[in-house]
């Protein structure tokens, strides 16, 4: 049990990814609070993982916007007089947007991602950072996704608000370089979740044939397994992964179990990181 007496927050914790998180955590040995704009569904999530609890460990829930800045605060105080401290943080909650082609989009529903997916992420590690570094001590772990290493056409303002939180997690990552606080982003692969149903009902003419394509076969495969991506961010919530920090790494494809053994590796390269790629580092010499 790697994260015992550890608190930890979760957000977008009532469902999906995010439920199975806490689930991991808990099973791993820590106290987990959660939240989500959906309070029945919170309510009820709450419940199931009390009973996973059971007395050794505890479970905070309460109704929260990420997109709201008083809420987001409101939560965080309320999950630290709960636990009295705050180990870890999990920046799961997200929307998948507006599909289609960018000019028939409502920047309304562009500017609504973006504040979920990542200006909820940048408001819940500023309102933690303070606390952590106080523990000197800390774990973040932002979730990415789709878009954020390649072109995803239609989804654009998903894509871009996660390829945005992965530069943000390296920007804060070098902040807090040497303050034991550690921040990494993780790519889940492709979930099986109510955003598939969603490009699903978007239909070829919304998505495109080859993303349609590519959704149906992913309903049809299973998707990637929430399990792993839920074992991912339990490895970087743990000391196993203590001074990995500023790195995307994907839970499908990337060999995570063993990256401690390459740390030293890891801290002096760009490896999982995104960055410009030169014409010599394809084999063109254009000077």
């Amino acid at each position: 049990m790697t994260l015992v007496d550890r608190n930890a927050i979760v957000t977008g914790g009532s469902a999906g990814l995010g439920q199975s998180i806490a689930r991991a955590f808990l099973a791993q040995g820590a106290n987990v609070a959660i939240c989500s704009r959906e309070k029945s569904a919170l309510e009820e999530t709450r419940r199931c993982l009390a009973e996973v609890a059971g007395a050794e460990r505890r479970v905070f829930a309460q109704v929260c916007d990420v997109s709201e800045e008083h809420e987001v605060q409101g939560f965080i105080d309320s999950a630290l007089d709960y636990f009295g401290r705050i180990d870890i943080l999990v920046n799961n909650a997200g929307v998948l947007g507006p599909i289609g082609k960018t000019e028939e989009i409502d920047i309304s529903g562009w500017r609504k991602t973006l504040d979920i997916n990542l200006l909820g992420t940048v408001m819940f590690c500023s309102g933690l950072v303070r606390h952590m570094r106080a523990n000197g001590y800390g774990k973040i772990v932002n979730l990415s996704g789709g878009g954020a290493t390649s072109p995803r056409p239609f989804y654009s303002a998903y894509a871009a608000a996660k390829a945005a939180v992965v530069r943000f997690t390296e920007n804060i990552a070098e902040e807090l370089r040497g303050t034991g606080i550690d921040v990494n982003s993780v790519a889940p692969g492709a979930l099986n979740t109510r955003m598939l149903t969603q490009s699903l009902d978007a239909g070829p003419e919304g998505i495109g044939a080859k993303q349609f394509s590519q959704a149906l076969q992913q309903k049809a495969t299973g998707g990637s397994s929430f399990e792993k991506a839920a074992a991912l961010c339990v490895y970087l919530s743990s000391a196993a992964s203590d001074g990995i920090t500023g790195k995307l790494i994907s839970a499908p494809w990337d060999p995570w179990p063993t990256l401690h053994e390459h740390s030293e590796a890891l801290r002096k390269a760009d490896i999982y990181t995104l960055r410009r790629i030169l014409p010599e580092d394809r084999g063109e010499n254009w000077s």
